[in-house]
Protein backbone atom coordinates (compact mmCIF):
# COMPACT_ATOMS: atom_id res chain seq x y z
CA UNK A 1 0.00 0.00 0.00
CA UNK A 2 1.01 3.81 -0.52
CA UNK A 3 3.42 4.62 2.66
CA UNK A 4 2.18 8.14 2.56
CA UNK A 5 -0.95 7.63 2.59
CA UNK A 6 -0.30 5.24 5.88
CA UNK A 7 1.82 7.42 7.93
CA UNK A 8 -1.42 10.12 7.04
CA UNK A 9 -3.41 7.41 8.64
CA UNK A 10 -1.07 6.95 11.79
CA UNK A 11 -1.11 10.58 12.37
CA UNK A 12 -4.81 10.99 12.17
CA UNK A 13 -4.80 8.04 14.46
CA UNK A 14 -1.82 9.32 17.04
CA UNK A 15 -3.98 12.80 16.52
CA UNK A 16 -7.29 11.76 17.38
CA UNK A 17 -5.68 9.88 20.58
CA UNK A 18 -3.93 12.99 21.90
CA UNK A 19 -6.45 16.27 21.34
CA UNK A 20 -5.56 16.68 17.95
CA UNK A 21 -1.89 17.02 17.75
CA UNK A 22 -0.18 14.23 16.30
CA UNK A 23 3.49 13.52 17.09
CA UNK A 24 5.81 12.80 14.76
CA UNK A 25 7.75 10.45 16.61
CA UNK A 26 4.79 7.92 17.38
CA UNK A 27 4.33 7.87 13.11
CA UNK A 28 7.81 7.33 12.50
CA UNK A 29 7.67 4.15 15.05
CA UNK A 30 4.01 2.86 13.39
CA UNK A 31 5.83 3.16 9.89
CA UNK A 32 8.75 1.36 11.19
CA UNK A 33 6.62 -1.06 12.81
CA UNK A 34 4.19 -1.79 10.00
CA UNK A 35 7.02 -1.04 7.29
CA UNK A 36 10.31 -2.86 8.33
CA UNK A 37 11.39 -1.69 5.24
CA UNK A 38 11.21 1.66 6.24
CA UNK A 39 14.28 0.63 8.85
CA UNK A 40 16.38 1.49 6.60
CA UNK A 41 15.47 4.57 5.50
CA UNK A 42 15.03 6.37 8.52
CA UNK A 43 15.14 9.64 6.71
CA UNK A 44 12.42 9.18 4.52
CA UNK A 45 10.77 8.09 7.24
CA UNK A 46 11.03 11.03 9.46
CA UNK A 47 10.15 13.30 6.35
CA UNK A 48 6.87 11.59 5.85
CA UNK A 49 5.92 11.48 9.63
CA UNK A 50 6.42 15.28 9.16
CA UNK A 51 4.94 16.44 6.64
CA UNK A 52 1.48 14.16 7.69
CA UNK A 53 2.01 15.22 11.40
CA UNK A 54 1.82 19.31 9.95
CA UNK A 55 -0.67 18.45 7.34
CA UNK A 56 -3.06 16.73 9.99
CA UNK A 57 -2.47 18.93 13.02
CA UNK A 58 -3.79 21.66 11.22
CA UNK A 59 -7.56 20.28 10.43
CA UNK A 60 -10.10 20.87 12.88
CA UNK A 61 -10.82 17.82 14.93
CA UNK A 62 -14.27 16.74 13.24
CA UNK A 63 -12.41 16.89 9.76
CA UNK A 64 -9.24 14.68 11.30
CA UNK A 65 -11.83 11.88 12.51
CA UNK A 66 -13.96 12.24 9.43
CA UNK A 67 -10.50 11.14 7.08
CA UNK A 68 -9.31 8.76 9.69
CA UNK A 69 -13.20 6.94 8.69
CA UNK A 70 -12.23 7.29 4.94
CA UNK A 71 -9.10 6.00 5.44
CA UNK A 72 -9.50 3.08 7.76
CA UNK A 73 -11.12 1.01 4.92
CA UNK A 74 -7.61 1.19 3.17
CA UNK A 75 -5.30 0.19 5.74
CA UNK A 76 -4.14 -3.26 6.09
CA UNK A 77 -5.53 -5.43 8.90
CA UNK A 78 -3.35 -5.33 11.72
CA UNK A 79 -2.84 -8.55 14.07
CA UNK A 80 -4.17 -7.64 17.14
CA UNK A 81 -0.52 -8.29 18.47
CA UNK A 82 3.47 -8.76 17.55
CA UNK A 83 4.13 -12.31 17.03
CA UNK A 84 4.93 -13.80 20.25
CA UNK A 85 8.32 -14.94 21.40
CA UNK A 86 9.58 -16.63 23.96
CA UNK A 87 12.98 -15.83 26.46
CA UNK A 88 16.50 -17.17 25.25
CA UNK A 89 17.91 -20.07 27.89
CA UNK A 90 20.31 -18.60 30.52
CA UNK A 91 23.68 -20.33 30.89
CA UNK A 92 24.32 -21.96 34.26
CA UNK A 93 20.74 -23.14 35.82
CA UNK A 94 20.74 -26.44 36.89
CA UNK A 95 19.63 -26.65 40.32
CA UNK A 96 17.59 -23.82 39.79
CA UNK A 97 18.53 -19.59 40.19
CA UNK A 98 18.57 -16.99 42.46
CA UNK A 99 17.90 -13.72 40.86
CA UNK A 100 17.27 -10.11 42.44
CA UNK A 101 15.01 -6.56 41.42
CA UNK A 102 16.99 -3.87 42.25
CA UNK A 103 14.97 -0.83 42.71
CA UNK A 104 16.57 2.50 43.90
CA UNK A 105 13.98 3.94 46.16
CA UNK A 106 14.57 7.81 44.93
CA UNK A 107 11.13 7.31 43.47
CA UNK A 108 8.43 5.41 42.14
CA UNK A 109 9.13 2.48 39.68
CA UNK A 110 8.58 3.78 35.74
CA UNK A 111 7.85 1.46 32.95
CA UNK A 112 11.70 1.47 32.23
CA UNK A 113 11.94 -0.16 35.33
CA UNK A 114 9.20 -2.64 34.64
CA UNK A 115 11.50 -4.21 32.05
CA UNK A 116 14.23 -5.54 34.73
CA UNK A 117 11.36 -7.07 36.92
CA UNK A 118 9.42 -9.04 34.47
CA UNK A 119 12.66 -10.58 32.89
CA UNK A 120 13.99 -11.71 36.48
CA UNK A 121 10.17 -12.81 37.09
CA UNK A 122 9.91 -14.67 34.12
CA UNK A 123 13.19 -16.59 34.63
CA UNK A 124 12.54 -17.49 37.97
CA UNK A 125 9.66 -18.65 37.04
CA UNK A 126 11.01 -20.42 34.23
CA UNK A 127 14.12 -22.66 36.46
CA UNK A 128 12.21 -22.07 39.70
CA UNK A 129 14.61 -20.49 42.96
CA UNK A 130 13.78 -17.11 43.93
CA UNK A 131 13.38 -13.95 43.49
CA UNK A 132 14.70 -11.42 45.77
CA UNK A 133 13.63 -7.24 46.04
CA UNK A 134 16.46 -5.62 47.27
CA UNK A 135 15.74 -1.60 48.05
CA UNK A 136 19.30 0.27 47.33
CA UNK A 137 18.90 2.65 49.62
CA UNK A 138 22.41 3.96 50.39
CA UNK A 139 22.09 7.24 49.12
CA UNK A 140 19.85 8.65 52.33
CA UNK A 141 19.99 12.33 50.80
CA UNK A 142 17.98 11.13 46.97
CA UNK A 143 15.41 8.38 49.40
CA UNK A 144 11.42 8.97 48.64
CA UNK A 145 9.83 7.32 51.75
CA UNK A 146 7.14 6.80 50.19
CA UNK A 147 8.99 4.47 47.69
CA UNK A 148 8.91 1.97 50.40
CA UNK A 149 5.92 1.13 50.55
CA UNK A 150 4.46 1.85 46.71
CA UNK A 151 7.36 -0.34 44.83
CA UNK A 152 6.07 -3.53 46.23
CA UNK A 153 2.68 -2.06 45.24
CA UNK A 154 3.57 -1.80 41.91
CA UNK A 155 5.61 -5.18 41.60
CA UNK A 156 1.79 -6.93 42.74
CA UNK A 157 -0.06 -5.28 39.83
CA UNK A 158 2.17 -6.36 37.39
CA UNK A 159 1.99 -9.81 38.56
CA UNK A 160 5.73 -10.26 39.43
CA UNK A 161 6.39 -12.79 42.09
CA UNK A 162 8.76 -12.20 44.99
CA UNK A 163 10.35 -13.86 47.73
CA UNK A 164 11.27 -11.68 50.14
CA UNK A 165 11.85 -7.81 50.34
CA UNK A 166 15.43 -6.16 52.40
CA UNK A 167 16.68 -3.31 52.49
CA UNK A 168 20.35 -2.49 52.19
CA UNK A 169 20.02 0.18 55.04
CA UNK A 170 19.64 -2.99 57.18
CA UNK A 171 22.95 -4.19 56.16
CA UNK A 172 25.53 -1.82 56.60
CA UNK A 173 27.60 -3.48 59.49
CA UNK A 174 28.16 -6.58 56.07
CA UNK A 175 29.31 -4.34 54.15
CA UNK A 176 31.86 -2.93 57.10
CA UNK A 177 33.05 -6.30 57.62
CA UNK A 178 33.73 -6.65 53.71
CA UNK A 179 35.58 -3.61 53.82
CA UNK A 180 38.08 -4.39 56.51
CA UNK A 181 38.87 -7.60 55.19
CA UNK A 182 39.68 -5.77 51.76
CA UNK A 183 41.68 -3.68 53.31
CA UNK A 184 43.61 -6.29 55.21
CA UNK A 185 44.24 -8.27 52.06
CA UNK A 186 45.72 -4.52 50.26
CA UNK A 187 43.20 -4.66 48.21
CA UNK A 188 41.57 -1.07 49.13
CA UNK A 189 42.93 1.59 51.07
CA UNK A 190 41.47 5.10 52.70
CA UNK A 191 42.15 8.35 51.10
CA UNK A 192 42.57 11.55 52.56
CA UNK A 193 43.40 13.61 49.20
CA UNK A 194 41.20 16.20 48.21
CA UNK A 195 38.56 14.71 46.16
CA UNK A 196 39.55 16.51 42.93
CA UNK A 197 43.28 15.53 43.46
CA UNK A 198 42.62 12.28 43.61
CA UNK A 199 40.57 12.08 40.69
CA UNK A 200 43.14 14.02 38.68
CA UNK A 201 45.79 11.18 39.54
CA UNK A 202 43.14 8.89 38.52
CA UNK A 203 42.96 10.37 34.94
CA UNK A 204 46.84 10.63 34.97
CA UNK A 205 46.89 6.99 35.51
CA UNK A 206 48.88 7.85 38.85
CA UNK A 207 48.33 6.43 42.28
CA UNK A 208 47.40 8.88 44.87
CA UNK A 209 50.11 8.68 47.88
CA UNK A 210 47.79 6.56 50.63
CA UNK A 211 47.23 3.64 47.75
CA UNK A 212 50.45 2.27 49.01
CA UNK A 213 50.07 2.78 52.37
CA UNK A 214 50.25 -0.44 54.71
CA UNK A 215 47.28 -2.20 55.43
CA UNK A 216 46.96 -1.47 59.83
CA UNK A 217 47.74 2.19 58.65
CA UNK A 218 44.62 2.16 55.98
CA UNK A 219 42.42 0.08 59.22
CA UNK A 220 43.37 3.01 61.55
CA UNK A 221 42.07 5.51 59.11
CA UNK A 222 39.17 3.39 58.50
CA UNK A 223 38.50 3.37 62.16
CA UNK A 224 39.07 7.12 62.70
CA UNK A 225 35.81 7.26 59.99
CA UNK A 226 33.53 4.70 61.72
CA UNK A 227 34.24 6.45 64.97
CA UNK A 228 33.61 9.91 64.04
CA UNK A 229 37.06 11.25 64.20
CA UNK A 230 36.89 12.61 60.86
CA UNK A 231 34.31 14.58 58.90
CA UNK A 232 32.46 14.40 55.77
CA UNK A 233 34.49 15.30 52.85
CA UNK A 234 38.23 14.23 54.60
CA UNK A 235 37.94 10.70 53.78
CA UNK A 236 36.63 8.09 51.56
CA UNK A 237 37.61 3.90 51.16
CA UNK A 238 38.93 3.07 47.98
CA UNK A 239 38.72 -0.39 46.09
CA UNK A 240 41.62 -0.77 43.99
CA UNK A 241 41.29 -1.69 40.41
CA UNK A 242 43.53 -1.06 37.56
CA UNK A 243 44.82 2.14 37.32
CA UNK A 244 46.06 2.08 33.52
CA UNK A 245 42.68 0.39 32.50
CA UNK A 246 41.67 2.23 29.14
CA UNK A 247 38.35 3.83 30.83
CA UNK A 248 39.07 6.05 33.49
CA UNK A 249 35.82 5.34 35.04
CA UNK A 250 36.95 1.48 35.77
CA UNK A 251 40.11 2.97 38.05
CA UNK A 252 39.85 2.29 41.50
CA UNK A 253 36.71 3.57 42.78
CA UNK A 254 35.09 4.97 46.10
CA UNK A 255 33.42 2.01 48.17
CA UNK A 256 32.53 4.61 51.19
CA UNK A 257 32.42 8.05 52.23
CA UNK A 258 31.32 9.90 55.42
CA UNK A 259 27.95 11.51 54.65
CA UNK A 260 26.32 13.38 57.42
CA UNK A 261 22.72 13.26 56.01
CA UNK A 262 20.25 11.62 58.34
CA UNK A 263 19.09 8.14 56.26
CA UNK A 264 14.49 7.75 56.41
CA UNK A 265 14.97 4.50 58.06
CA UNK A 266 18.11 4.15 59.88
CA UNK A 267 18.30 8.48 61.30
CA UNK A 268 22.00 9.04 62.54
CA UNK A 269 23.04 5.38 63.25
CA UNK A 270 25.19 5.18 60.38
CA UNK A 271 28.06 8.52 59.27
CA UNK A 272 30.31 5.84 56.65
CA UNK A 273 27.65 4.63 53.76
CA UNK A 274 28.64 2.41 51.45
CA UNK A 275 28.63 3.44 47.49
CA UNK A 276 25.77 1.55 44.55
CA UNK A 277 29.06 -0.55 43.10
CA UNK A 278 30.22 -1.89 46.87
CA UNK A 279 27.25 -2.45 48.68
CA UNK A 280 25.72 -3.94 45.31
CA UNK A 281 29.05 -6.59 44.86
CA UNK A 282 28.58 -7.78 48.71
CA UNK A 283 25.09 -8.30 48.65
CA UNK A 284 25.15 -10.54 45.04
CA UNK A 285 27.60 -12.72 47.10
CA UNK A 286 26.16 -12.86 50.18
CA UNK A 287 22.51 -13.16 48.37
CA UNK A 288 23.96 -16.12 46.37
CA UNK A 289 22.98 -14.70 43.09
CA UNK A 290 23.61 -16.85 40.29
CA UNK A 291 22.66 -14.77 37.24
CA UNK A 292 22.24 -10.83 36.98
CA UNK A 293 20.21 -8.63 34.56
CA UNK A 294 21.12 -5.65 33.43
CA UNK A 295 21.04 -2.89 30.91
CA UNK A 296 24.50 -2.04 29.15
CA UNK A 297 24.51 1.42 30.98
CA UNK A 298 25.63 -1.00 33.95
CA UNK A 299 28.71 -2.14 31.93
CA UNK A 300 31.09 -0.17 33.68
CA UNK A 301 29.24 -1.07 36.83
CA UNK A 302 29.85 -4.69 36.50
CA UNK A 303 33.66 -4.24 35.58
CA UNK A 304 33.88 -2.43 39.26
CA UNK A 305 31.99 -4.89 40.70
CA UNK A 306 33.73 -7.70 39.71
CA UNK A 307 37.11 -6.70 40.98
CA UNK A 308 35.13 -6.86 44.55
CA UNK A 309 34.72 -10.43 43.88
CA UNK A 310 38.35 -11.55 42.39
CA UNK A 311 39.70 -9.64 45.61
CA UNK A 312 37.45 -11.50 47.94
CA UNK A 313 37.67 -14.89 45.61
CA UNK A 314 34.51 -15.06 45.41
CA UNK A 315 32.21 -16.88 42.26
CA UNK A 316 30.52 -14.48 39.76
CA UNK A 317 27.14 -14.58 39.02
CA UNK A 318 26.28 -14.47 35.33
CA UNK A 319 26.10 -11.23 33.93
CA UNK A 320 23.45 -10.58 31.30
CA UNK A 321 23.36 -6.90 29.76
CA UNK A 322 20.41 -6.20 27.69
CA UNK A 323 20.36 -3.21 25.02
CA UNK A 324 19.02 0.49 25.78
CA UNK A 325 15.34 1.29 25.25
CA UNK A 326 14.54 4.85 24.62
CA UNK A 327 10.98 5.21 25.49
CA UNK A 328 9.80 8.67 24.09
CA UNK A 329 6.33 10.64 24.91
CA UNK A 330 7.20 9.59 28.27
CA UNK A 331 8.11 11.54 31.71
CA UNK A 332 10.38 8.88 33.51
CA UNK A 333 13.27 10.89 35.09
CA UNK A 334 12.81 10.16 38.86
CA UNK A 335 14.05 13.78 40.37
CA UNK A 336 12.26 15.72 37.70
CA UNK A 337 8.96 13.73 38.56
CA UNK A 338 9.54 14.46 42.31
CA UNK A 339 10.05 18.22 41.77
CA UNK A 340 7.09 18.44 39.18
CA UNK A 341 4.56 16.81 42.00
CA UNK A 342 5.89 18.92 44.89
CA UNK A 343 5.33 22.41 43.04
CA UNK A 344 1.90 21.13 41.39
CA UNK A 345 2.81 21.04 37.92
CA UNK A 346 1.43 17.03 37.93
CA UNK A 347 -0.98 15.53 40.50
CA UNK A 348 1.07 13.18 41.58
CA UNK A 349 3.26 9.84 40.74
CA UNK A 350 -0.32 8.68 39.05
CA UNK A 351 -0.46 11.90 36.82
CA UNK A 352 -1.46 10.42 33.30
CA UNK A 353 1.24 12.40 31.67
CA UNK A 354 3.69 10.52 33.44
CA UNK A 355 5.14 6.97 32.66
CA UNK A 356 5.14 5.58 35.98
CA UNK A 357 3.41 2.26 37.15
CA UNK A 358 1.01 3.97 38.95
CA UNK A 359 0.02 6.20 35.72
CA UNK A 360 -0.61 3.46 33.83
CA UNK A 361 -2.34 1.49 36.48
CA UNK A 362 -4.68 4.49 36.58
CA UNK A 363 -5.26 4.22 33.22
CA UNK A 364 -6.45 1.01 32.61
CA UNK A 365 -3.02 -0.52 30.45
CA UNK A 366 -3.05 -3.81 31.23
CA UNK A 367 -0.84 -5.43 33.07
CA UNK A 368 -0.04 -8.53 30.87
CA UNK A 369 0.92 -5.93 27.92
CA UNK A 370 3.54 -5.08 29.39
CA UNK A 371 4.60 -8.93 30.67
CA UNK A 372 4.10 -9.61 27.04
CA UNK A 373 6.03 -6.50 25.48
CA UNK A 374 9.44 -7.23 27.39
CA UNK A 375 9.34 -10.58 26.88
CA UNK A 376 9.07 -9.94 22.88
CA UNK A 377 12.04 -7.63 23.40
CA UNK A 378 13.82 -10.16 25.40
CA UNK A 379 17.63 -9.42 26.48
CA UNK A 380 18.81 -8.57 22.86
CA UNK A 381 22.20 -6.21 22.89
CA UNK A 382 20.22 -4.44 20.53
CA UNK A 383 18.92 -0.80 21.39
CA UNK A 384 15.55 -0.12 20.50
CA UNK A 385 12.91 2.64 20.72
CA UNK A 386 9.88 2.12 22.62
CA UNK A 387 6.85 1.09 20.71
CA UNK A 388 3.43 2.66 22.48
CA UNK A 389 1.57 1.50 19.20
CA UNK A 390 3.00 -2.38 20.04
CA UNK A 391 2.16 -1.64 23.83
CA UNK A 392 -1.28 -0.82 23.23
CA UNK A 393 -1.97 -3.51 20.63
CA UNK A 394 -0.76 -6.03 23.51
CA UNK A 395 -3.32 -4.22 26.14
CA UNK A 396 -5.88 -4.30 23.55
CA UNK A 397 -6.07 -7.76 23.02
CA UNK A 398 -6.53 -8.63 26.54
CA UNK A 399 -9.08 -6.02 27.67
CA UNK A 400 -11.16 -6.27 24.27
CA UNK A 401 -12.82 -9.86 25.52
CA UNK A 402 -13.78 -8.80 28.98
CA UNK A 403 -14.30 -5.23 28.79
CA UNK A 404 -17.86 -4.31 28.44
CA UNK A 405 -19.12 -1.85 25.79
CA UNK A 406 -20.89 1.31 26.85
CA UNK A 407 -21.82 4.67 24.86
CA UNK A 408 -20.09 7.88 25.60
CA UNK A 409 -20.84 11.33 24.29
CA UNK A 410 -17.75 13.72 24.47
CA UNK A 411 -18.85 17.71 23.98
CA UNK A 412 -22.67 16.56 24.03
CA UNK A 413 -24.96 18.77 21.46
CA UNK A 414 -28.76 18.28 21.44
CA UNK A 415 -30.41 16.71 17.86
CA UNK A 416 -34.14 16.91 17.76
CA UNK A 417 -35.92 13.94 16.08
CA UNK A 418 -38.67 14.83 13.77
CA UNK A 419 -41.77 12.28 13.57
CA UNK A 420 -40.21 9.76 15.36
CA UNK A 421 -42.54 7.35 17.97
CA UNK A 422 -40.60 6.81 21.47
CA UNK A 423 -37.42 5.01 20.39
CA UNK A 424 -35.52 2.30 21.67
CA UNK A 425 -32.17 0.24 21.43
CA UNK A 426 -31.16 -3.23 22.93
CA UNK A 427 -27.29 -3.22 22.75
CA UNK A 428 -25.53 -6.36 24.31
CA UNK A 429 -23.12 -5.47 26.75
CA UNK A 430 -20.50 -7.32 25.16
CA UNK A 431 -20.90 -8.46 21.54
CA UNK A 432 -19.39 -11.84 21.98
CA UNK A 433 -20.72 -12.94 25.38
CA UNK A 434 -24.73 -12.78 24.96
CA UNK A 435 -24.07 -14.49 28.24
CA UNK A 436 -23.71 -11.11 29.98
CA UNK A 437 -27.08 -9.85 28.58
CA UNK A 438 -28.25 -6.65 27.09
CA UNK A 439 -28.59 -2.82 28.34
CA UNK A 440 -31.58 -1.03 26.83
CA UNK A 441 -31.78 2.90 26.19
CA UNK A 442 -34.27 5.32 24.54
CA UNK A 443 -34.59 8.39 23.10
CA UNK A 444 -35.31 11.42 24.96
CA UNK A 445 -39.31 11.89 25.89
CA UNK A 446 -38.82 15.02 23.64
CA UNK A 447 -37.30 13.10 20.67
CA UNK A 448 -33.66 15.16 21.61
CA UNK A 449 -30.76 12.95 21.56
CA UNK A 450 -27.02 14.10 22.62
CA UNK A 451 -24.22 13.72 20.26
CA UNK A 452 -20.91 14.44 20.05
CA UNK A 453 -20.02 17.82 18.75
CA UNK A 454 -17.62 16.12 16.51
CA UNK A 455 -20.05 14.31 14.99
CA UNK A 456 -22.74 17.48 14.87
CA UNK A 457 -19.87 19.45 12.72
CA UNK A 458 -19.86 17.39 9.71
CA UNK A 459 -23.15 16.77 9.93
CA UNK A 460 -25.34 18.63 6.49
CA UNK A 461 -28.67 18.77 5.14
CA UNK A 462 -29.50 15.79 3.76
CA UNK A 463 -27.06 13.59 5.43
CA UNK A 464 -28.60 10.53 6.43
CA UNK A 465 -26.93 8.63 9.89
CA UNK A 466 -27.49 5.47 11.29
CA UNK A 467 -27.91 6.08 15.39
CA UNK A 468 -26.92 3.25 16.73
CA UNK A 469 -28.89 0.43 17.10
CA UNK A 470 -31.19 3.43 17.37
CA UNK A 471 -32.34 4.12 13.96
CA UNK A 472 -31.82 6.20 10.74
CA UNK A 473 -32.54 9.78 10.84
CA UNK A 474 -32.00 12.52 7.53
CA UNK A 475 -30.50 16.15 8.46
CA UNK A 476 -32.62 18.66 7.78
CA UNK A 477 -30.92 22.13 9.88
CA UNK A 478 -28.09 22.50 12.58
CA UNK A 479 -29.15 20.06 15.35
CA UNK A 480 -32.41 18.60 13.90
CA UNK A 481 -33.22 15.76 11.88
CA UNK A 482 -36.08 13.43 10.73
CA UNK A 483 -37.01 9.72 11.36
CA UNK A 484 -36.93 7.73 8.21
CA UNK A 485 -36.74 4.23 9.92
CA UNK A 486 -34.77 1.28 11.01
CA UNK A 487 -33.11 -0.39 8.10
CA UNK A 488 -29.64 -1.04 8.34
CA UNK A 489 -28.92 -1.01 4.87
CA UNK A 490 -28.32 2.21 5.22
CA UNK A 491 -24.75 1.33 6.00
CA UNK A 492 -24.21 -0.11 2.63
CA UNK A 493 -25.34 3.67 0.84
CA UNK A 494 -22.36 5.08 3.18
CA UNK A 495 -24.67 6.10 6.43
CA UNK A 496 -22.05 6.84 8.96
CA UNK A 497 -22.94 5.40 12.51
CA UNK A 498 -23.14 8.03 15.08
CA UNK A 499 -23.15 7.05 18.99
CA UNK A 500 -26.07 8.84 20.80
CA UNK A 501 -27.60 8.88 24.25
CA UNK A 502 -31.09 10.08 24.99
CA UNK A 503 -33.14 9.70 28.43
CA UNK A 504 -30.24 7.45 29.99
CA UNK A 505 -27.65 9.47 30.48
CA UNK A 506 -25.10 10.65 33.17
CA UNK A 507 -22.61 13.60 33.05
CA UNK A 508 -19.18 12.19 32.89
CA UNK A 509 -15.45 13.41 32.12
CA UNK A 510 -12.67 11.44 30.32
CA UNK A 511 -8.64 12.27 30.80
CA UNK A 512 -6.81 11.78 28.45
CA UNK A 513 -3.05 11.01 28.06
CA UNK A 514 -1.92 14.27 27.45
CA UNK A 515 -3.82 15.51 31.05
CA UNK A 516 -6.75 17.26 28.57
CA UNK A 517 -10.61 16.63 29.85
CA UNK A 518 -13.33 15.47 27.66
CA UNK A 519 -16.65 15.92 28.82
CA UNK A 520 -19.41 14.89 28.33
CA UNK A 521 -22.49 12.24 29.09
CA UNK A 522 -22.28 8.27 29.78
CA UNK A 523 -24.41 5.51 30.23
CA UNK A 524 -25.54 5.41 33.73
CA UNK A 525 -24.57 1.64 33.97
CA UNK A 526 -21.22 2.56 33.28
CA UNK A 527 -20.69 4.08 36.22
CA UNK A 528 -21.40 0.48 38.12
CA UNK A 529 -18.02 -0.66 37.13
CA UNK A 530 -15.72 1.32 39.05
CA UNK A 531 -12.05 0.21 39.16
CA UNK A 532 -12.63 -1.57 35.76
CA UNK A 533 -11.69 -1.20 32.39
CA UNK A 534 -14.80 -0.52 30.16
CA UNK A 535 -14.56 0.57 26.00
CA UNK A 536 -16.29 3.88 25.25
CA UNK A 537 -17.30 2.40 21.54
CA UNK A 538 -16.32 4.95 18.76
CA UNK A 539 -13.81 6.44 21.42
CA UNK A 540 -11.28 4.31 23.22
CA UNK A 541 -10.39 2.36 26.53
CA UNK A 542 -11.09 3.67 29.53
CA UNK A 543 -10.82 2.91 33.24
CA UNK A 544 -13.98 4.21 35.41
CA UNK A 545 -13.08 6.13 38.94
CA UNK A 546 -16.08 7.91 40.28
CA UNK A 547 -17.72 10.10 37.61
CA UNK A 548 -14.43 10.00 35.87
CA UNK A 549 -12.45 8.23 33.24
CA UNK A 550 -9.07 7.58 32.23
CA UNK A 551 -8.30 6.98 28.84
CA UNK A 552 -5.71 3.62 28.17
CA UNK A 553 -5.93 3.66 24.18
CA UNK A 554 -7.87 3.07 21.53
Amino acid sequence: MDIGIAARFFALDNAIAHRGKAQPGAVIGRLMSEFPEMRERSKEASALAAKACAEVNSMPSAEQRAEHERLAPQMPKREKAAKRTELPDLPGVEGGVVMRLAPNPSGLLHLGHTRMAILNDEYVKRYGGKLIVRMEDTNPSAIHPDAYDAIPKDLDWLGVMYDEVCFQSDRFDLYCDAAERLLEKKCAYVCTCDQEVWRTLKLKEEPCPHRGAPAKDNIALWKKMLDGNLQEGDAIMVVKTDLSHKNPAVRDFAAFRILDTAHPRTGSKYRVYPTYNFAVAVDDHLMGMTHVLRGKDHLNNTIRQEYVFDHMGWKKPVFIHYGWVSIEEAVLKKSLIKESVKDGTYSGWDDVRLGTVQALAKRGIHPGAIRQYWIDVGIKEVDITFSWDNLYAYSRELLDPVAFRYFFVADPQPMEIIGAPPLEAKVPRHPDRPEDGMRTLHSGADGVVYISGDDLSFMQPGAVIRLKDLGNVKVTAPGKAEYIGNDRSVLKSGAKIVHWLGAEREPFRVQMPDGEWREGFVEPEALSQQGKVVQFERFGFTRIEGREGYYAHR
